[in-house]
């Protein structure tokens, strides 16, 4: 689980440059279409989730119901990657480490299969440019016309405040042109909190607030716009969930003054 919050954080910090550019040195991995295995995974997931876990769903009209979309969402809990693809109307990916997909025998066989269930999407770690290669993935996904479910503040919030946003969020939306549908998750924390294997029966709620078209902001090339627009996906998640804002990055503090000045002149978390 561990291993996932870095990928999902790398994702947001693809480089300290001011524009990305896709790479081609790292291995790729196409967008699939989903198969047996994802249709039949969903369903016993779906009815396993409503019929032990009742989640309240707010909103399933708003995540259009084509076309590219990305849902950006607060995250509280490793449920969170299983609460949002059962709860939304269409199939959502998003980006785990490639491990998951690439054990052997039977353990092998039940991970690969679970994570291909919830739409995850293998990408490698530790080749090149890991992290910009884990942001051109999720471009690649949204310019195939999907759904790419991330969550902006990079990493799961353990005192459940809303931190800052990292503007990897506004780069694929400027760049991909996919609509922006904010998402709130409220009560995942307590149904299966930090460092438990097991979900607790707690009640969950997940809201899709109203799409966001945030082009006005500017071109994704612009540091500004990618700021600008990211604030205001931040703004709207938190009209839907109420969190106490935590105005800061969700990161662990510097280890020494010279990552101490490297942060004061790089303000921007990608």
């Amino acid at each position: 689980m561990a291993d996932e919050e870095q990928t999902q954080r790398r994702a947001q910090e693809p480089s300290d440059q001011a524009t990305v550019e896709p790479s081609t040195a790292d291995a790729v991995v196409t967008p699939s279409k989903p198969g047996v295995v994802y249709y039949f995974g969903r369903a016993v997931l779906n009815t396993t989730a409503k019929l032990l876990y009742r989640p309240k769903i707010i909103g399933r009209k708003n995540v259009p119901k084509r076309g590219p979309v990305i849902l950006a969402s607060n995250h509280l809990s490793f449920i969170d990657s299983i609460a949002i693809p059962i709860s939304a109307p269409r199939r959502v990916q998003f980006l785990a480490k490639s491990d998951y997909f690439t054990g052997r025998g039977l353990k092998g066989w039940v991970s690969r299969t679970f994570f291909t269930s919830i739409g995850a999407v293998g990408v490698e770690r530790g080749v090149g440019q890991a992290a910009q290669e884990a942001l051109d993935q999720g471009r690649r996904i949204l310019e195939s016309g999907e759904a790419f479910a991330i969550y902006p503040e990079g990493t799961r919030s353990l005192d459940g405040r809303l931190y800052r946003g990292r503007t990897g969020v506004a780069w694929l939306a400027l760049t991909t042109g996919a609509t922006v549908v904010p998402v709130g998750l409220i009560g995942t924390d307590d149904l299966m909190p930090v460092g438990t294997t097991i979900p607790k029966f707690k009640p969950v709620t997940v809201i899709f607030g109203e799409p966001i078209d945030v082009s006005h902001h500017g071109p994704a090339t612009s540091g500004r716009a990618r700021r600008k627009a990211t604030d205001e996906i931040m703004a709207a998640i938190h009209a839907l969930t109420g969190q106490e804002l935590a105005n800061a990055y969700n990161e662990s503090p510097p280890a020494d003054t010279v990552e101490r000045i490297k942060r004061a002149f790089r303000p921007e978390r990608l």
